[in-house]
């Protein structure tokens, strides 16, 4: 569902109070949250709680979005703000006691094997693993989740300069690293590109 109509529909049906419009406008965009999330996070019981006060959030919001404009940069506009609200507090405070399991767990989904084939690569994902957060963030953002530049730009709310120069670096680091452990391993063949 990549309709602005559709999003429009369940977003006014949500907003006059239907719990099903809710629903099918979780259904329709959970794959795409969860994948970034759970990228970003990596601990899943940690990415499952993000998700959940992601989902709170959009739910107290919607009131606040425009329906003349696409919904899904303003919902990575959420995201990523519920994952740097989760990184501020997890470098502020000590986690002691892990949460107790639910006994009334929800559907769980395991997105790790998609996120892998859109990838498509193991050392490629390690290689954007270890990019530094804000070089990382755009690159799941354009190439796993196809952002374009103009709307990475809006949802990280930093300059299309910025998001360029970030993009650019970690393609950079990305080719450096890569040529690097070529050359370590005593390889001569040629890295191929793909974008």
């Amino acid at each position: 569902m990549n309709h602005l109509s559709e999003y429009a529909r369940l977003i006014s049906l949500t907003l006059a109070g239907s719990r099903d419009a809710f629903g099918e406008l979780y259904e329709a965009t959970i794959k795409d949250v969860y994948n970034t999330v759970y990228f970003l996070i990596r601990e899943p019981s940690d990415a499952e709680d993000v998700v959940q006060e992601i989902y709170i959030q959009v739910y107290r919001s919607l009131k606040k979005f425009d329906v003349s404009r696409p919904f899904r940069p303003w919902l990575m506009g959420v995201v990523m703000r519920q994952v740097q609200a989760y990184r501020r507090k997890s470098w502020t405070h000590v986690r002691i006691i892990k949460k107790a399991e639910r006994t009334d767990q929800a559907v769980v989904y395991d997105f790790s094997s998609e996120v892998v084939n859109k990838v498509s690569n193991q050392s490629l994902l390690a290689c954007v693993n270890r990019l530094p957060y804000k070089l990382k963030l755009v690159v799941i953002l354009h190439y796993m989740n196809d952002y374009t530049q103009e709307e990475i730009a809006a949802i990280l709310e930093i300059p299309l300069g910025t998001v360029k120069s970030r993009i650019n670096a970690a393609l950079q680091k990305m080719r450096k690293k890569k040529k690097n452990s070529i050359l370590a391993m005593g390889k001569v063949e040629e890295l191929n590109e793909s974008r």
